[in-house]
């Protein structure tokens, strides 16, 4: 019976609904979290860089702006259309990244070629974009094939090559960071889609030997593992970004020294208003101020989880999932690297960090995984209705 109405529920076509209004709340808090911290974290270093103390702010604000309104238009979208125009979006995707490789149209910032210049427009980041891309076409064809992906040269061997792809040309600008969190997010697509785990299990053994051997092969790359495991032995140089960070933290305490009166944002912390923002805002807003942020994005992460699960179909599980992850991985990792557990590598926060093409593309994607929400059904035997010999639920914001 269970695995009857399982069945029922993926094939069902529910109307469309209200979204998921609870995790829309969360996420305008952390939005707004973000700019406070901003704003914070970036006056000295604005105010020093271009004689403008809202700088930061201000840029960071309008991007929120434009990526609310994506949401809104993203939301209000049949996700399912997506599936059909994958192809499309993944082909943009790649004329982006390879056009960021060309001289006159990729602009460089410290060594790395990332940024592809439009015209007035503020520079943006193809990479970020990726993430969302390759992400609904591997939702679309890891939906498609059902159970073929256990095969080994039906679905390992295509998967590998459509995801290797789009992480070379990523290494080729460099940015290892990007490309790290591009095949957690499609490997653990491939894993929910029912691959088999010995073939999980020997892409993630070689996605770990690839790392370290890129890690090893570039300088800079190796310098962060040694401001990982020897920054006492270097506090003025290796070790001073890695150290001032746990400083910034320390100051603060349970409560914090009190909002905009940190000490390290004056130039102590590099990047305090992007992969170091955690940091301020634990020397600013304390211990209390930390746990609140990382329980706002539990509850994100919570209400993902429900509506993935009340997904109406394979393809928009797939897509929230993805999402998800993209999420959960880059707390993670940004958590770990500014609080050093482990080494730092350069990956935002999301939502509090300063980025204009990060918030943008997270922003369309939760606006993809609001739109699944307005399709998914709540999953209570009490509240279904059979009609038609067809077991049915109610969606959800619909009392009946």
């Amino acid at each position: 019976m269970a695995r009857q109405a399982a069945t029922a529920r993926r094939d069902m076509v529910l109307p469309a609904h209200g979204p998921d209004y609870a995790l829309i709340a969360v996420l305008a808090v952390l939005l707004a979290i973000g700019l406070i911290t901003i704003y914070s974290s970036s006056y000295a270093l604005g105010y020093a860089q271009f004689d403008d103390a809202n700088y930061f702010a201000k840029r960071q604000a309008v991007f929120t702006a434009v990526g609310a309104v994506v949401m809104v238009i993203a939301m209000q979208i049949d996700y399912r259309i997506l599936r059909h125009l994958s192809p499309l979006v993944m082909l943009a995707t790649l004329l982006a990244l390879a056009a960021v490789l060309i001289p006159g149209l990729g602009v460089e910032q410290n060594g790395a070629q990332r940024w592809i210049a439009l015209g007035p427009l503020p520079p943006l980041q193809p990479s970020e974009f990726a993430k969302l891309a390759l992400l609904i076409y591997m939702a679309a064809w890891l939906a498609s094939k059902g159970e073929v992906v256990k095969d080994f040269s039906l679905g390992v061997v295509p998967f590998v090559g459509i995801v290797g792809l789009v992480a070379a040309l990523i290494m080729l600008e460099p940015d290892l960071g990007t490309t790290i969190m591009i095949a957690v997010i499609t490997g653990t697509l491939f894993f929910v889609a029912g691959a088999r785990i010995k073939h999980v299990a020997a892409l993630a053994a070689s996605g770990v030997l690839a790392a370290v051997v890129l890690i090893a092969s570039g300088d800079y790359r190796a310098q962060r593992i040694l401001s990982f495991t020897q920054a006492e032995s270097d506090p003025e140089g290796l070790g001073f970004h890695t150290l001032q960070l746990l400083v910034a933290f320390g100051s603060g305490g349970l409560t914090g020294l009190g909002l905009g009166v940190s000490r390290q944002k004056f130039f102590y912390v590099p990047g305090s208003h992007t992969d170091g923002a955690l940091a301020i805002v634990g020397e600013e807003l304390g211990f209390i101020g930390v746990t609140v942020v990382l329980v706002l994005f539990a509850v994100l992460l919570w209400r993902g989880l429900r509506i993935a699960r009340r997904a109406p179909d394979r393809f928009g599980s797939l897509l929230v999932v993805g999402v998800l992850t993209w999420i959960a991985f880059q707390l993670v990792i940004n958590v770990g690297g500014v609080t050093r557990s482990i080494p730092l590598t350069g990956i935002p926060l999301p939502f509090l960090s300063y980025g204009g093409s990060a918030i943008l593309s997270l922003m369309a994607a939760l606006g993809v995984l609001l739109s699944v929400s307005r399709y998914a059904a709540i999953e209570d035997p009490a509240r279904a209705t059979a009609q038609n010999g067809v077991l049915r639920y109610e969606p959800m914001g619909r009392p009946r």
